[in-house]
């Protein structure tokens, strides 16, 4: 759309006198078009003009300005509309805020006021606009394009998440540290109808059981010693969004009581008072434990487990879908790189080899802070096996003191690095340059690795050259 640097105001008015008189009064901060009537400011908007404000008589001719609104709102929400009246219509125009106008103004104009009015219209403007893109910005960084795996076990909790996150049901994401739950929650926060709540975390086992609830439920001034000011708590703190309990599996049984009485009732009390307060939340709970163990050995109690596990999420080990190492090496490089400012194309065949055989007791986790490490101290453009860290590969050697076979569920390393590859070069027809934007390398590191292929004799056409 075509677009000036100033700000952009159409005029609406069918009185010319109304017309020019707006215009010479703006024209000096915007760039000031003019219509006649609805269907002619339409007509300017429909020639793909940006206009940032609409400033429209309420009563014209054929479509009036409450017309007008609408069609403008429908069909461009980013303009806003302020709209002019006369006296007696005030009644009107606070109806038409109502259907989306920004505000109005009575006849005669104030253009002192018209000035401040549009001037705080704009900016409400540009502020909605940036929270709209901070919005976007957190949705692709939380949201399940965040969670990465081809694996059939991922390919699961992907589905469950898209069928789940909609609801208000309560979720139980289960599995071993380091595995992603709090990313599990934030997705499908991010993904729900509560995406513009808050979202709150709180790590049960870091708080002693007096501490924890004063964290969750709040407290009032002198309720303890130590309590200098009311606080409100998570639960408080969360109404309209999504709390999440991690490592739910540590909490006190005493808690465990007014938990359940939370989840059934949606009320509590502050620590220190009578008040019962009401929220609105939902709750998704974590824990690395075997929590129907618990619930056997007494450890946990049987009602409060059937009330937070509505939803079951179960997040696979590492080493159970090591198929996904070498996407989650790639996405893992590629931030490292970029959060620390280094320059590295990718990794050699054989670091990553080593990575694959690894058992990664600290899983998903573990795999990231190895990855930033060796991009912290890599002195080359690409990782080899030099820069995985001593213990792992300790740890991978065979007892004639070479590496272990990669323990892949979907083939060896090599052969799903290739895949992908000539996955991605097939979809752009062989186009060479998109195929390493896609994959998110070098030009030159596609060539290179293309040579390998061919040296190696894999790869058909694709190795041999293949389209550009």
């Amino acid at each position: 759309m075509e677009r000036d640097d100033k700000p952009v105001i159409l005029i609406v008015d069918d009185d010319k006198n109304t017309r020019d008189g707006l215009q010479r009064a703006l024209q000096r901060h915007y760039t000031v078009l003019a219509a006649e009537s609805a269907d002619a400011a339409l007509a300017v908007l429909g020639s793909g003009r940006t206009v940032d404000l609409l400033l429209s008589d309420l009563r014209m001719p054929g479509t009036d300005g409450l017309g007008l609104l609408r069609r403008v709102i429908a069909q461009y929400p980013r303009t806003v509309c302020i709209l002019l009246t006369a006296y007696g219509s005030v009644e009107t125009a606070v109806d038409a805020m109502k259907q989306g106008a920004y505000d109005f103004l009575t006849k005669p104009i104030n253009l002192d006021h018209l000035d401040m009015l549009v001037a705080r219209a704009l900016k409400s403007r540009d502020l909605e606009q940036r929270v709209e893109t901070l919005e976007s910005q957190l949705n692709e960084k939380f949201g399940m394009e965040n969670i990465v795996g081809e694996s059939d076990a991922m390919k699961q909790v992907f589905e469950i998440i898209r069928q789940t996150a909609p609801t208000q049901a309560s979720v139980l994401i289960q599995g071993p540290s380091g595995t992603g739950k709090e990313l599990v929650a934030q997705a499908i926060h991010r993904l729900s109808t509560r995406a513009k709540g808050p979202f709150v975390a709180v790590h049960c086992a870091a708080l002693s059981a007096t501490l924890l609830e004063s964290e969750l439920f709040g407290h009032e001034k002198g309720a303890f010693t130590g309590a200098t000011v009311q606080r409100k708590g998570r639960f408080e703190l969360a109404d309209g969004g999504t709390l999440f309990l991690d490592e739910i599996s540590e909490i006190d049984p005493a808690i465990q009581v007014k938990l359940l009485r939370v989840l059934e009732e949606r009320m509590f009390e502050r620590v220190g008072s009578e008040e019962t307060i009401e929220v609105d939340i939902r709750l998704i709970a974590a824990t690395n434990r075997d929590l129907r163990e618990y619930v056997a050995q007494g450890k946990f109690r049987e009602d409060l487990y059937f009330r937070l596990n509505v939803v079951d999420v179960s997040l696979p080990p590492l080493s159970a879908r090591a198929g996904d190492i070498p996407l989650l090496a790639d996405r893992f490089l590629k931030e490292c790189c970029e959060r620390n400012a280094r320059r590295i194309e990718g990794m050699t065949p054989d670091a990553m080899s080593i990575l694959a055989a690894y058992a990664w007791p600290g899983n998903v986790r573990e795999l990231r802070n190895t990855i930033e490490k060796m991009v912290v101290l890599s002195r080359s453009e690409r990782l080899t096996a030099r820069d995985v860290p001593a213990n792992i590969r300790d740890a991978v050697k065979g007892p004639a003191g070479g590496a272990r076979a990669p323990m892949l569920t979907s083939g060896s390393l090599a052969e799903t690095e290739r895949r992908k590859i000539f996955a991605v070069l097939e979809k752009n027809e062989g186009n060479r340059t998109r195929a390493a934007e896609e994959l998110g390398i070098s030009r030159r590191t596609l060539h290179r690795k293309l040579r390998e292929y061919k040296a190696e004799g894999v790869g058909g056409d694709w190795a041999q050259g293949g389209l550009e």
